[in-house]
């Protein structure tokens, strides 16, 4: 599966820059150190499991984000110590040493849960677990007016999709280009929320990011994003000054009724997704985000977000780069200034708002 032009780019000016980077050289070959201990432990591996076992687990001192974590799988390709296959359009990684008879036992056992992952059938219940979960937190709460639902959730299991009533996509006279999955308001503020649902961490110039600035500065609405995992650099770089509001879930929520498979991809010898969890009621995190802690931000983050919503949606809409982007934004905020290294250092045990 190719890799998407924007990610090529990012990988090549980042290199460009790691020869005399001391920082980024040092987690590079932490990343290297633990993809081949991991893949001598697992035989074979695709990208997601080798994320979640170096980008979300394990000290956090050895932690790797996923960026990084690409630079060090790609220089062991090319040093020939890692190799890949691609069954079924998909890149899985294994140690060149390793034995051929491994990797294929590995990979059978592995493959067809991952196969079943994919299935038509189960991708969109996945993502409505995620978004229940918010709706049903959204129910008890009385700060926020809120628009979109499910409307037969007592009807049925998780086994089928249940049906789901979209908030309009006219506000106040103006059409969003898209619909959102929740729309929020207060005092006349509208707020609106994107659920994702998804495995792969989320950078600045993913297009699900962009989708929701168009959305959102269509309707004047304030943009939040939640998320399993979002990178650290789009919080500081994007997120923090422009007023958009994240929360990271930290895990993946699967229907019910996926109990079993849920089982089988989150085993250690298999994918390896440790972070799944079952069912759509709201955790107490999800539950304070969205009771305490968006209505506690409203004000400064609406505040931030009027002030750089064009640069916003100049971006957004591909008027500008993410490189012009990024210097106008530092100039406005006053603190632009040549940079030690392109990725910060992340604390992933922080709460990210």
């Amino acid at each position: 599966m190719a890799r998407p032009a924007y990610q090529n780019h990012a990988i090549q000016r980042v290199r460009s820059r790691i020869i005399t980077n001391q920082k980024v050289l040092k987690r590079i070959e932490i990343g290297k150190r633990r993809l081949v201990r991991i893949l001598r432990a697992h035989g074979i591996a695709n990208a997601r499991t080798l994320e979640q076992k170096i980008s979300d687990a394990g000290p956090s001192n050895q932690r790797v984000d996923p960026l990084y974590l690409t630079f060090a799988r790609d220089e062991l390709i090319a040093n020939g110590v890692i190799l890949q296959q691609e069954p079924a359009g998909t890149p899985w990684y294994y140690l060149s040493e390793t034995q051929s008879q491994i990797v294929a036992s590995r990979l059978s056992e592995q493959l067809p849960v991952y196969t079943q992952l994919q299935h038509p059938s189960l991708i969109p219940r996945i993502g409505q677990a995620l978004e229940i979960a918010i709706y049903k937190a959204l129910l008890t709460q009385s700060t926020f007016a809120s628009y979109g639902g499910f409307t037969d959730l007592n009807q049925h299991d998780d086994s089928t999709k249940y049906n789901k009533h979209e908030p309009p996509q006219v506000v106040t006279g103006k059409i969003t280009p898209g619909i959102l999955d929740f729309l929020l308001r207060k005092d006349g503020q509208h707020v609106g929320i994107e659920a994702k649902n998804i495995r792969p961490w989320i950078y600045p110039r993913d297009e699900l990011i962009k989708e929701l600035l168009k959305k959102c500065c269509a309707i004047d609405a304030l943009p939040v994003l939640i998320a399993r995992r979002i990178s650290y650099v789009a919080f500081s770089e994007l997120f923090r000054h422009c007023g958009v509001v994240i929360h990271q879930t930290y895990n993946q929520r699967f229907p019910d009724s996926a109990s079993d498979l849920a089982g089988k991809a989150r085993h250690k010898k298999m994918l390896g997704y440790h972070d799944i969890r079952l069912g759509n009621e709201p955790d107490a995190r999800l539950i304070k985000f969205l009771h305490t802690d968006l209505p506690a931000v409203l004000p400064t983050a609406t505040a931030r977000f009027n002030e750089h919503r064009d640069l916003l949606e100049s971006f957004a809409y591909g008027k500008i780069s993410y490189l012009a982007f990024h210097t106008e934004l530092r100039l406005r905020l006053g603190i632009y200034q040549p940079r030690e290294e392109e990725f910060p250092e992340v604390d992933y045990e922080e709460h990210w708002y």
